[in-house]
C-alpha cells in the first residue's frame, strides 16, 4: 500500500511538469542558452571563422570609456523618466475620466487603449509621418492654428528626443491607465464619502484617499516602466535611428550599431549584459523596498 501510494504521488507530482515540458524547452532554446552565449561572448574578441580571443573583461572598460556609450546611458535615462512619469500621470488622469461601471465606458476604454497593442514599428511610422517637418506636415498644420511651428521634431538634435519622448507617453499611457483603475476599483468608497463629509476638496481627497491607496499598485508602474525604458529600441530604430548626430542614441541601438553595423560583437555583447545587470539590480532594489513599505 505505501509502494503504491509513493507511485500515485510520484505520478501527480511529475504530471505537471510534462506539461511545462514544451515552454521550458521555448524558454531554453531561444532566451536561456542565447543569453549564456551572449555572456561568454562578452568575455571574447569575436573574430567569425579565425578563432575568438579571450579579452576577460576589456570589452567592459572599453565601453565605460566610449563617449558614445556614456551619452547613449544618458539619453536612456532621460527617455526613461520622460515617458515614465509622463505615461502615469497622463494614465493616473485617464483613469479618473474612465473609471466606473457606466456601460459606454467599455467602447471609450477600448478606443484609448489600441495604441497598446499596436505594434511599435507601426506606431513609428505612423508618427514619423506625422512629425514631418514642413508646414504641411499634419502636427505642424495643427500648430499653426494656435500660432506655433513649423518646427523639425525628429529632424533636429534639440527636439527629437523629447519628440521620441512624446510618442512613448502616448503609446504606454493607456497601460498605465488600465493598471491604475483596477487600483481605483478597490478602494474603498466610504473614505471618499467620509471625505466629503469632513469638507475636503476634490485634489484632497485624491492626494489623501486616492493616492495612498494606490502605492502598490504605482510600485509595480515604476518597476514595469523602469524595465521597459531601459530596454527602449523599437520606437527610436523607427523615428530616427539614434540620430540627428546621436541626439536620440539609447543604449540598445548604440549595442544594435556596434554589433551590426560595426561588427564588434564582444563589445555589443558586453553592452547586452550590463543593461542586464543593471535591469536587473534596479527591479531587486524596487522590490526590498516594496517590502520594506509593506512591513512597516
Amino acid at each position: 500500500m505505501r509502494r503504491r501510494r509513493r507511485r500515485r504521488l510520484t505520478g501527480a507530482t511529475l504530471v505537471p511538469w510534462f506539461f511545462l515540458l514544451p515552454a521550458f524547452l521555448l524558454f531554453l532554446t531561444f532566451k536561456f542558452i542565447p543569453m549564456a552565449e551572449g555572456i561568454r561572448l562578452s568575455l571574447f574578441e569575436v573574430r567569425p571563422f579565425l578563432g575568438d580571443i579571450f579579452v576577460g573583461f576589456a570589452n567592459y572598460a572599453r565601453i565605460l570609456g566610449d563617449e558614445r556609450f556614456r551619452d547613449a546611458i544618458w539619453h536612456t535615462l532621460v527617455l526613461a523618466a520622460g515617458q515614465t512619469f509622463g505615461a502615469m500621470l497622463i494614465g493616473f488622469f485617464l483613469a479618473l475620466l474612465l473609471e466606473g461601471h457606466a456601460r459606454s465606458l467599455w467602447f471609450v476604454r477600448s478606443a484609448v487603449f489600441l495604441p497598446v497593442v499596436a505594434a511599435t514599428a507601426v506606431i513609428g511610422e505612423i508618427w514619423r509621418l506625422l512629425y514631418y517637418p514642413a508646414p504641411e506636415g499634419f502636427v505642424n498644420t495643427a500648430l499653426s492654428h494656435i500660432g506655433l511651428g513649423p518646427l523639425e521634431f525628429i529632424g533636429s538634435p534639440d527636439q527629437a528626443l523629447v519628440s521620441v519622448m512624446v510618442v512613448g507617453i502616448w503609446k504606454h499611457a493607456p497601460y498605465d491607465m488600465v493598471l491604475i483603475i483596477a487600483g481605483l476599483v478597490s478602494i474603498d468608497r466610504t473614505q471618499y464619502e467620509a471625505a466629503a463629509i469632513d469638507g475636503a476638496t476634490t485634489w484632497q481627497r485624491i492626494r489623501h484617499v486616492t493616492l495612498p491607496a494606490l502605492r502598490p499598485v504605482i510600485t509595480i508602474l515604476l518597476t514595469l516602466a523602469a524595465i521597459r525604458g531601459l530596454r527602449v529600441f523599437t520606437e527610436v530604430y523607427v523615428l530616427t535611428g539614434g540620430g540627428p548626430a546621436g541626439s536620440t542614441d539609447v543604449w540598445m541601438t548604440r549595442v544594435f550599431t556596434t554589433a551590426f553595423e560595426q561588427s564588434e560583437i564582444g563589445i555589443a555583447s558586453a553592452g547586452s549584459v550590463m543593461l542586464f545587470l543593471i535591469t536587473f539590480l534596479m527591479t531587486l532594489v524596487v522590490q526590498l523596498y516594496r517590502r520594506a513599505r509593506e512591513a512597516r
